[in-house]
């Protein structure tokens, strides 16, 4: 199953669990936003992506010698398959980096990768 499809399939279970919260159905037709903003809380693929940065920055902390650093700099031989490519964990990690504006660079100053990566909760 590709990471879009989980991700997807885990936005739907979060909005069902708020709903049930709200005792909202999808018959009221109120819009998700609405929902989660009463509920103040942030949306789950933002949660998602504030620990996949931050798992990010702590393996590229370790010593270059450490097998976890070593596979994630790992360049694999070959090409890959045809078609629509799955999308990699360092595909993520990019896409999640660009999103927040950040380079890689960050990485090494915990407290500021912190500090810019963190989502803030609505109020």
């Amino acid at each position: 199953m590709a990471s879009g499809d989980c991700e997807k399939k885990m936005e739907v279970a979060e909005m069902r669990i708020l709903r049930g919260m709200c005792g909202v159905t999808r018959r009221d037709k109120i819009r998700n936003k609405v929902i989660s903003g009463t509920k103040g809380v942030r949306e789950l693929l933002d949660k998602i992506q504030v620990s996949r940065l931050r798992w990010y920055g702590h393996v590229i902390r370790r010593v270059e010698q450490n097998i976890g650093r070593r596979v994630m700099e790992m360049e694999v031989q070959g090409t890959r398959r045809r078609g629509r490519l799955k999308r990699r964990w360092m595909d993520c990690i990019k896409g999640d980096l660009r999103s927040k504006g950040l380079t890689g660079d960050e990485v090494w100053d915990r407290g500021r990768l912190r500090t810019q990566a963190r989502n803030l909760d609505p109020t």
